[in-house]
């Protein structure tokens, strides 16, 4: 038996869990929906553990999405991880979820292609990554070179300044966003591949051999938000709007 990892994707409501031996994926399962992370972790984790007659003790290396994406979700789902690692002594691995999510893209794609991934950020947004693929074997840390890292934005003005700033826009879009914005990439981009939606966990662990030697430890791992919480936003807001009724008498 290889090294057991144990990744958890929590960045979508249904998010995903999944255990690896090495680089294969044993099992990957969605999660339930219907249910906030906070209702169905950590008994989804151990549910596959237990599965497979295991025990969270024998993981060797714990694996999350670090973002972006849902802020309590992200929350929820990294503090999971940082218990079950600080308990069991493993140090952690944090991968971006738009890492991934080109990681999965770039499937069978020729080196230089260009490859783009895109999670709906809600409010007519998209979170998003750009990446040229190189020769590297995929899923190691060298496969994909980023050009344009973690940003959030209107879906047509990301394309727009992708345009400008390369002079070529991508030829596979990844993920949720991409999906929900399809006819907005097609419109800029006709010639361009929309690469289905899948689950991310089975890719965050196999990203997170690769950076086992430098795995962190539990506290030290921090999330990628991309945007700022809705709560500072709407108390900015706030305070704006009475430093300018407070001016206007």
């Amino acid at each position: 038996m290889q090294m057991l990892v144990l990744a958890l994707d929590t960045t979508t409501r249904a998010g995903s869990v999944a255990l690896l031996d090495g680089e294969r994926i044993v099992d990957e399962r969605a999660g339930d929906g219907s249910r906030t992370h906070a209702e169905r972790l950590p008994a989804e984790i151990t549910s596959l553990i237990e599965s497979h007659h295991l025990t969270l003790g024998d993981i060797d290396l714990y694996a999350v999405a670090s973002g972006p994406g849902s802020f309590t979700g992200l929350r929820i789902g990294i503090a999971t991880i940082q218990g079950l690692a600080l308990v069991h002594d493993r140090r952690i691995a944090a991968i971006s979820a738009l890492e991934a999510i080109g990681h999965l893209s770039a499937a069978g794609a020729v080196p230089g292609t260009l490859v783009a991934a895109w999670m709906d950020a809600h409010r007519h947004e998209v979170f998003s990554a750009l990446y040229r693929v190189s020769l590297a074997e995929p899923f190691s840390a060298e496969h994909l070179q980023e050009l344009d890292g973690p940003s959030v934005g209107d879906p047509a003005a990301t394309l727009a300044r992708w345009a400008s700033d390369h002079s070529v826009l991508p030829a596979v879009f990844a993920g949720d966003g991409a999906v929900l914005y399809a006819e907005t990439i097609a419109r800029a981009a006709p010639a361009a591949r929309l690469a289905p939606s899948t689950l991310l966990a089975g890719a965050i662990g196999r990203l997170a051999l690769g950076r086992e030697p430098q795995g962190i430890e539990p506290g030290a791992m921090r999330p990628l938000y991309v945007r700022r919480p809705d709560a500072e936003i709407a108390r900015d807001e706030k305070l704006r709007a009475v430093e300018v009724d407070h001016k206007a008498h």
